[in-house]
């Protein structure tokens, strides 16, 4: 690593800092990453991938004691819960050293360490790198993208003790099952740990301050959602207020408050899943005429901050906090930087996908956020008892709900809850993407037999009427 000038420096090499960096290869740039831990950053080490590899898990373990509708029978399923924890980090450390054989495949340097802005050299940029080995190093660009990433919200009183109380870190590397599980926060996080603990069989409690779970959906999958949790046993408290966590020598006691009542509940631990801070301290944004609100740096739809040639992308810069905005915003950040035409992103038409059981996906306007708008609209649904592979499955439990602009036949948004659907949200992102309105998507043709027939006929329901429902 003898070269210390570059095109292009990234910050970060998570799904943002490392996308930008093989975009800007591909475009014959000079560019360099400086990553602090892990390639591949929270998403591949800490957070989508280990969650989605226990996610697979709990639902083996499910239908291991689920097969009787399907005419098996499997005596005294049992699993080693420390093998389901060393599968998700074996995933975890192939994936990460993937994103290593690609940087060095694309001829991208890495430096180990931390890196702070440090000023400018003439019309460059400088940064003060810290190896991991102590040494020293001033890398100069024309340009940088901080692509920090964003750690977990410490509530005071919640803050993770490595023992009773949990961060999603703890949470992905337990030693052993918790017979007794509280859950705060019931976002994509918070849902998704519930679910998977659940389903291998802890005693959980959903706990969310605010009317409902998974707020940022539409409040009809909400609602579907928390059926579908007490179903299957778990607990589920909305609106609640929390006292202050006692701990003893073997557990925790608090008081929730929660529908009028206030009821102490004792518990083995605790996941604290209220929100994320973006990664903005030390990184040499003193003196420079960088903005940050709430922890996460202001920038324009460029993703450009108001410091030239200093660029900010993913989750440092704010919602949508979810690993394909940062790799998407990387690629247009780069482009544009290299002088191409780009079209800043839209985030209404950024999938949501949330992979407790049963999955949640949705992209584009709510319901209600559609109509506080200003838009008149069609809504159209189409459950998933009506579908023939859903039943097929042994998967009858869920829904497609469609909001359409009454006027312009415009898909304002879709929201669904089943299984699969984080796999077929695409199929209405496209929808959104190309501006295809109701006509288009009554006449295209969905194949039979799948679940995403469902996605047509909830189109149909909002106009001519569903055919099988």
């Amino acid at each position: 690593m003898s070269t210390t000038d570059f095109d292009l420096i990234v910050v970060g090499g998570g799904p943002g800092g490392y996308v930008a960096a093989l975009r800007a290869a591909q475009l014959k740039l000079s560019v360099a990453v400086v990553e602090a831990n892990h390639l591949g950053g929270i998403c591949l080490n800490w957070g989508c991938i280990p969650t989605k590899a226990l996610l697979r898990a709990s639902e083996i373990n499910h239908l291991l004691h689920d097969l009787g509708q399907f005419g098996f029978a499997v005596d005294n399923p049992r699993f080693d819960f420390q093998k389901v924890v060393g599968r998700s980090r074996a995933v975890s450390k192939q994936l990460s050293g993937g994103v290593g054989h690609l940087l060095k495949k694309a001829k991208v340097p890495v430096f180990d360490g931390f890196a702070k802005l440090a000023g400018t050299d003439g019309k460059k940029r400088k940064l003060a790198v810290t190896l991991k080995d102590g040494k020293s190093v001033t890398l100069t660009a024309k340009n940088v993208i901080l692509a920090t990433g964003a750690r977990a919200r410490k509530l005071p009183g919640l803050e993770p003790d490595g023992k009773f109380v949990w961060s999603y870190r703890e949470a992905l590397v337990p030693d052993e099952l918790p017979k007794r599980l509280l859950v705060i926060g019931s976002g994509a996080i918070g849902t998704e740990f519930a679910s998977f603990y659940r389903n291998m069989g802890s005693e959980v409690t959903l706990v969310e301050v605010a009317d409902r779970v998974l707020p940022v959906e539409d409040e009809e999958i909400s609602g579907l959602a928390i059926k579908a949790f007490e179903k299957q046993g778990m607990k589920v408290l909305t609106s609640a207020k929390l006292g202050t966590l006692k701990k003893s020598d073997t557990d925790v006691s608090v008081e929730i408050e929660a529908a009028g009542k206030k009821e102490t509940y004792t518990f083995d631990r605790v996941i604290s899943a209220v929100g994320i801070v973006g990664n903005v301290e030390n990184i040499g944004l003193e003196g420079t005429k960088i903005v940050v609100d709430r922890t996460h740096i202001v920038t324009d739809d460029l993703c450009r901050t108001g410091e030239p040639g200093v660029f900010a992308i993913g989750d440092v810069a704010g919602a949508p906090w979810l690993a394909h905005k940062a790799s998407h915003e990387a690629v247009m950040c780069v482009e544009a930087i290299a002088g191409k035409h780009v079209h800043p992103i839209d985030v209404t038409k950024i999938p949501g996908c949330t992979y407790c059981r049963p999955q949640v996906a949705s992209v584009g306007y709510t319901e209600a956020k559609a109509k506080a708008a200003g838009y008149q609209v069609r809504v159209g649904r189409f459950p998933f008892i009506g579908n023939g592979k859903a039943i097929a499955m042994g998967e009858p439990d869920g829904l497609v709900k469609v909001v359409f602009d009454a006027k312009t036949g415009e898909l304002l948004g879709a929201h669904m809850i089943g299984a699969e659907v984080t796999e077929m949200i695409q199929g209405y992102v496209i929808a959104r993407s190309g501006e295809l309105t109701e006509a288009e998507l009554k006449e295209t043709v969905f194949p039979h037999p799948t679940i995403s027939e469902s996605m047509h006929e909830a189109v149909l329901a909002a106009y001519d009427g569903a055919l099988h429902f």
